[in-house]
């Protein structure tokens, strides 16, 4: 099973996620930027922030064979704060990064008229530098936030298949489907959606334009959800097929619009995990 989770944050993880992920199939990545845990008081630290995304975490993640993307934008959840506006005027010198695959995560969380006018300069932004977008749906007011999402998207006159409206669950996805944007789903071990209420989404939508994503932040999550999903899509009847098409092809279709995806195994990558017990069952050795 080859794996590209298309929404995980790994600054939130360890290195030993890293390696369990390599394990399981996981070789590619996207990691979005978003909100810390706790409001950001200036513009530098969202440059900080975006450097160690561009810069830090795709080193880190080729030690362990797995090539990482990210995304940029000023996250719905610090839309609103004045103190963090500047940071759209940031943003143009890191959308020109090679590693960066789409403006995201943009869109709500309390729908507020200051996330409206930033949700619509972003995705302005992405239309500029020919770049999808990941739009995040709100946690409270999920089906009006899934609505008027798309009527932002609408207005935006970025053709539909170069968006994702993500976060979506049975309530929402039926909102989306038909629009021609493409599905997101976060599976998570106690909210959001999981595996198997995942496959009936599945079962009913079938799997065109969806992508299915672990997320892992900062809270109680699981960076195996992606594989989670495969083995429980398998278990239900879908070929070995289906599952590639939506753990690998899909995200690799979507984001490869940015015509940025690097999907070679990275550098050292292989070298390091050439004595490592997890694939091999030996220990490493050392000169």
């Amino acid at each position: 099973m080859r794996i590209f989770d298309p929404h995980i944050h790994m600054t939130s993880r360890t290195t030993d996620d890293y390696e369990r992920m390599y394990a399981a199939g996981v070789r590619a990545l996207v990691e979005p930027a978003f909100w810390l845990g706790q409001p950001r008081t200036s513009v530098g630290t969202f440059a900080d922030y975006f450097d160690g995304l561009v810069g830090w975490e795709p080193f880190r993640a080729a030690q362990f064979g797995i090539r990482h993307h990210c995304t940029m934008a000023l996250n719905p959840k610090e839309a609103g704060d004045p103190r963090c506006r500047p940071v759209l005027d940031l943003l143009p010198r890191y959308l020109e990064k090679d590693g960066v695959v789409a403006v995201g995560e943009v869109g709500y969380d309390s729908m507020t008229p200051e996330e409206d006018e930033v949700f619509a300069h972003q995705l302005a932004l992405a239309a500029e530098h020919g770049l999808p977008a990941l739009v995040h749906t709100p946690h409270r007011d999920k089906a009006a936030g899934t609505r008027r999402s798309l009527d932002v998207v609408r207005e935006s006159g970025l053709p539909p298949g170069r968006v994702v409206i993500d976060h979506l669950n049975e309530v929402t996805v039926g909102l989306v489907a038909g629009t021609g944007c493409w599905m997101g789903f976060s599976i998570y071990p106690d909210t959001k959606m999981d595996e198997d209420r995942m496959v009936a989404v599945l079962r009913e939508y079938g799997t065109e334009r969806i992508l299915v994503n672990s997320a892992a932040d900062w809270g109680r999550s699981d960076p195996l959800k992606t594989v989670r999903t495969g083995e429980a899509m398998l278990a239900a009847g879908f070929t070995e097929d289906d599952v590639d098409r939506v753990l690998w092809r899909n995200p690799v279709e979507f984001y490869g619009q940015s015509g940025r995806l690097d999907l070679d195994t990275p550098a050292g990558g292989e070298a390091l995990f050439a004595g490592n017990s997890v694939l091999r069952g030996t220990p490493r050795t050392t000169a």
